[in-house]
């Protein structure tokens, strides 16, 4: 008997690679938005007119004044685009993925992290592009981009390059 490797399944005699797999979020009313700019490669938050703040992950009313609508009549919520630019406020490192169901990760250690935007919005992500143990608190991050089945992308983050 032999034992599979992480991120390859036995069948009848040969090794065969799974394929990299997330679950993929789905699209709600209040999220639609936001997915939709994600096709073009944007990174946009929800802004609240009222108490000037961010919001993510998106939804219907701010969660600091309660304040409630986002349609074209002109409710307080609002889109902006984001810079694409953050630092590491916290991370983990997964370092058993198969036990968290991570088939994307396929058996390596990955990096969930909670990030701040240079907007004042905290959401939490995956950094990418480094080994996972080298990210800290901190740590200057770019948004970069993982294509999903529906055309829609998924916002990770990935160490910014350094000025010379």
């Amino acid at each position: 008997m032999t034992t599979a490797r992480p991120g390859h399944t036995e069948q009848a005699g040969h090794t065969e690679q799974r394929v990299r797999t997330r679950l993929e979020p789905p699209v709600g009313a209040e999220s639609g938005p936001y997915w939709d700019a994600t096709r073009e490669g944007r990174l946009l938050v929800q802004w609240c007119l009222r108490c000037d703040r961010g919001i993510f992950y998106p939804r219907a009313f701010c969660p600091y004044c309660a304040g409630v609508g986002g349609d074209e009549v002109g409710g307080p919520l609002a889109w902006h685009e984001a810079s694409g630019r953050a630092t590491v406020h916290a991370a983990v490192v997964e370092h058993r993925p198969e036990a968290a169901g991570a088939l994307f990760a396929n058996g390596t250690p990955y990096c969930v992290a909670l990030v701040d935007l240079e907007e004042g919005v905290r959401m939490m992500t995956n950094i990418v592009g480094c080994r996972p143990e080298d990210v800290h608190s901190g740590m200057a991050l770019t948004v970069t981009w993982e294509p999903l089945s529906d055309g829609r992308q998924l916002a990770l983050f990935r160490p910014a390059e350094e000025d010379t």
